[in-house]
C-alpha cells in the first residue's frame, strides 16, 4: 500500500469512491446527489492537503486534512476518510488515520477532531476509539440516517502532543 498527496487533477480517481460513499447517505452529511463539482470543492479545495491510498496504482481510499476552526482554534485539525467498498476491512482506514496524525503534527496541529460521526457508523467509532480518540460531545438526533432515521452524531477528539 502506498499513500500519496494528490492535487485537483487526481480527483477523477477519487470521485468514484466519494460518490459511492456519499450516495449511500449513512456516514457523511453531504447531499446524496452531490455534484462532482461540489465534491471537488469539499475534498480538494477546502482542505490543506488531500491524500489517496493505493495498491498497484489503483486508488482504494482517500482522506483530507484541514484546519477545523480559524483564529484561536487553528491548532485543531479535521480529517475525513473514505474507502471503496471493495477495499473495506483491510486496514486502510487505520493506515490513513495513523498517517493523517503524523501529517497533522508535521503541519503544527495539536489535536484532531471529528465533528460529525454518525453514531450508527459503529466500525468508525470503534476504530477511532482504538486509535485514541474520545467522544467529547453527542448531538442528539443530528444525523438523518436513511434506514434508521434520526440518530446521534458524535464529536470525537484526540490530543496529538
Amino acid at each position: 500500500m502506498n499513500i500519496r498527496e494528490v492535487t485537483e487533477k487526481d480527483f477523477d480517481e477519487i470521485w468514484p469512491i466519494f460518490h459511492e460513499v456519499v450516495s449511500a447517505g449513512d456516514t457523511y452529511a453531504y447531499p446524496k446527489d452531490i455534484s462532482k463539482e461540489d465534491a471537488l470543492k469539499i475534498w480538494m479545495h477546502a482542505p490543506r492537503k488531500t491524500f489517496v491510498i493505493e495498491d498497484d496504482q489503483k486508488v482504494l481510499g482517500t482522506y483530507y486534512i484541514k484546519t477545523n476552526q480559524s483564529g484561536p482554534g487553528n491548532h485543531v485539525c479535521n480529517c475525513g476518510y473514505m474507502v471503496s467498498s471493495e477495499a473495506r476491512g483491510k486496514g486502510l482506514a487505520t493506515t490513513m488515520c495513523e498517517h493523517s496524525q503524523k501529517v497533522a503534527v508535521e503541519l503544527g496541529y495539536k489535536a484532531m477532531q471529528f465533528n460529525f460521526v454518525a453514531s450508527t457508523n459503529e466500525g468508525a467509532v470503534r476504530l477511532w476509539t482504538t486509535l485514541g480518540f474520545e467522544v467529547v460531545g453527542r448531538l442528539p438526533k443530528a444525523f438523518n440516517h436513511p434506514g434508521q432515521g434520526y440518530v446521534d452524531a458524535l464529536v470525537m477528539l484526540k490530543w496529538l502532543e
